[in-house]
């Protein structure tokens, strides 16, 4: 999308720890810059790529071929600083972090998920040791297992958050365990696949995942228009990827009330898209997309002569991030029913989710005439007892918002 549209938009995040009591020492920094100077070395190997093409067949040959060239320079867009709040000379003082990403948001989109991983990982690896390996997979296994039992379809979205790892590895194997079982015992719920591209082609499940915050973020700043953002947002998506593709629409970016107003406009058609361009442009970027021509049988392109649709038939539904999930849950409905639209759309359900949660959530979806799912993160692959369990724990809570308006390269960096 970055790649296709906003090629040159200029942005800078900023780290944010949601946890400020949750410090690293000076230890858990320095090994955390070594691993950051290392993204460098990453590229996509040939397999990878082959892997995306036939799975992923929503990327372009034009982003593949883009993807395959492309390299982190954490050198250049990545700034690590840590300050102590008391310097005794010792690798175990404590201090702030943080970490400041500038750049084209083409180059920089990619940093977010393995500064959050690695960051999490120098805490677990330095400052909280006290846990261990032993049972994770067994532990995952049952939470999987339970999950399936009572016939929920759920996916993995732990990467952010994960211990390291190899923890994660665990945890999907023990999933995989309990996938197993649930096949055999033909129970109606699922394991739908895992945010992590690495593992989905590891183990050979699907790779999952929605829209993020950040889309609608970055279109709210590079155009200085949040009145319309949400719709730019959804127009270039759809354009994009085309009509049932990637269909989970996130609602909280800046409200979902708000949201729902754009999400019940029209998608503009090649009759009436001129009328829609002045307030769904991205300034710098190509004419807004639209959806790809309906195709017949044959494969052959066909008359377009389909009723106009809007976003919130086009998509196949939408994901609950913030808030009261019961309310958000009344509040599609209502919305969906206002709009006279009858197809029984999904929720995504994936705000600090555990089983009693999911079940409870899924009772309340289905009662309005839902299909929930659920994206598990952080109870899979941080909230695990501890080696010695004393308390309870708090998995390091860290996000990268937009720190500044996006700008286009040509103007001098401020």
């Amino acid at each position: 999308m970055r790649h296709s549209q906003v090629p040159s938009g200029y942005v800078t995040y900023a780290f944010t720890n949601r946890t400020p009591h949750m410090r690293l020492t000076r230890a858990a920094f320095r090994w955390l810059q070594e691993q950051i100077d290392k993204l460098a070395n990453l590229s996509l190997a040939a397999s990878e790529a082959d892997y995306l093409k036939n799975t992923c067949t929503y990327f372009n040959d034009a982003y593949l071929r883009f993807f395959t060239s492309f390299r982190l320079r954490p050198s250049e867009n990545v700034r690590a600083s840590f300050t102590l709040l008391e310097d005794t000379g010792s690798q175990d003082d404590v201090g702030d972090l943080s970490l400041d990403i500038s750049g084209r948001w083409l180059d920089t989109i990619l940093y977010e998920i393995p500064l959050l991983a690695l960051t999490s990982e120098a805490y677990f690896k330095f400052c909280d040791k006290d846990w261990t390996y032993r049972n994770q997979q067994d532990r995952a296994y049952i939470k999987g297992r339970k999950l399936l039992e009572h016939a929920c379809i759920f996916s993995e979205f732990g990467t952010r958050r994960r211990r390291d790892y190899h923890t994660q590895d665990l945890v999907i194997q023990g999933l995989q365990r309990a996938a197993a079982d649930c096949q055999t015992q033909g129970w109606k719920g699922k394991l739908s696949g895992t945010s992590n591209v690495h593992f989905a082609m590891k183990y050979g499940i699907p790779p999952v995942g929605t829209v993020a915050h950040e889309w609608f973020m970055g279109i709210a700043s590079i155009t200085n228009d949040y009145e319309h953002a949400n719709e730019t947002a959804l127009r270039y998506w759809v354009g994009c990827f085309g009509k049932g593709v990637l269909g989970i629409a996130l609602t909280d970016t800046f409200g979902t009330p708000t949201f729902l107003k754009a999400f019940k406009r029209t998608m503009p058609t090649p009759a009436n898209s001129m009328a829609d361009d002045k307030h769904t442009l991205i300034p710098g970027a190509a004419s807004p997309p639209l959806p790809p021509p309906p195709q017949d049988v044959n494969g052959t392109t066909a008359d377009d002569t389909s009723d106009e649709q809007s976003y919130a038939q086009i998509f196949q539904g939408v994901r609950q991030d913030s808030g009261n999930p019961t309310e958000f849950v009344t509040m599609m409905r209502d919305f969906y029913k206002r709009q006279g639209i009858r197809e029984k759309k999904t929720i995504v359900f994936s705000d600090s989710l555990n089983i009693d949660l999911c079940l409870a959530y899924k009772h309340a979806a289905e009662e309005a005439g839902f299909a929930p799912t659920f994206g598990v993160g952080t109870f899979l692959t941080s909230k695990e007892p501890l080696h010695t369990y004393t308390h309870a724990y708090t998995p390091l809570e860290v996000r990268p918002p937009f720190s500044s308006k996006l700008m286009p390269l040509l103007l001098p960096k401020k």
